[in-house]
């Protein structure tokens, strides 16, 4: 039996080290459901993820509750969607806090919670409830730490030696901006690519195909004669 305190710290750096990649989060999710036996302990170390790291591990770890939501759903361990039904609030509230320090995880909490009741994981009232206190936070650029600051007419980037502590939390640095903004970038690329893209199922387009052809006609028949006639008269001509 694998020792408790060692799976703890793994999934802890799993967590960590999250990223924009689909992979990354499938491997934690993995790990988890690997250890679902310890699904109450793996369950405090995600919300103590969330209440410990920054914005951009918070949002990484946002996007990772779905997948595990959705895997442990079709492997009908539904204990970590259970604890996470309850513990919705406190992930909303750690991700994109009241007090504005998290406005730019606000889409992030979004589409994360779409996706979860759209897998029938989250009732769509709680959602509703849930985007009434989201729509207070919206209130700050897109990005985190990139709200303007006038000086010497110029618009300066807040950095983390010259500003406040936030929720406990500095503000982001340049270097973590840019990693936010790369990632950002990342996930609407997949987003894009999911969109367009098509089931291989060629008896389902055959039948949208056949939908959409209108049923033969006395129009269609007479046209078919003067095209049969035109040819007639061409051979005859050669």
């Amino acid at each position: 039996m694998a020792d408790p305190f060692e799976v703890r710290m793994r999934f802890t750096s799993q967590l960590q080290h999250l990223n924009a990649s689909v992979n990354s989060s499938q491997k934690a999710a993995h790990y988890a459901l690997k250890y679902r036996d310890m699904d109450e302990d793996l369950h405090s170390c995600i919300l103590e993820q969330l209440e410990r790291n920054s914005m951009n591990n918070r949002a990484n770890i946002m996007y990772f509750i779905e997948h595990l939501c959705d895997m442990a759903q079709r492997e009908n361990h539904l204990d970590f969607v259970r604890m996470m039904q309850r513990d919705i609030l406190r992930v909303v509230d750690a991700v994109a806090p009241s007090d504005g320090s998290g406005a730019a995880n606000v889409k992030v909490v979004r589409r994360v919670l779409n996706g979860l009741q759209q897998k029938s994981i989250l009732i769509p009232d709680t959602v509703t409830e849930i985007e009434a206190c989201l729509k207070e936070r919206d209130t700050l650029p897109a990005h985190p730490a990139l709200s303007p600051v006038e000086a010497n007419g110029q618009h300066d980037i807040q950095m983390v030696n010259t500003t406040p502590k936030m929720n406990g939390l500095n503000r982001l640095d340049k270097r973590q901006i840019e990693q936010r903004i790369e990632e950002d970038r990342e996930r609407h690329k997949r987003l894009r690519e999911s969109i367009w893209a098509v089931v291989a199922d060629e008896d389902q387009e055959f039948e949208r195909l056949w939908d959409e052809v209108s049923e033969i006609g006395e129009d269609d028949y007479l046209a078919a004669e003067e095209d049969a006639m035109e040819r007639r008269q061409a051979v005859d001509v050669d």
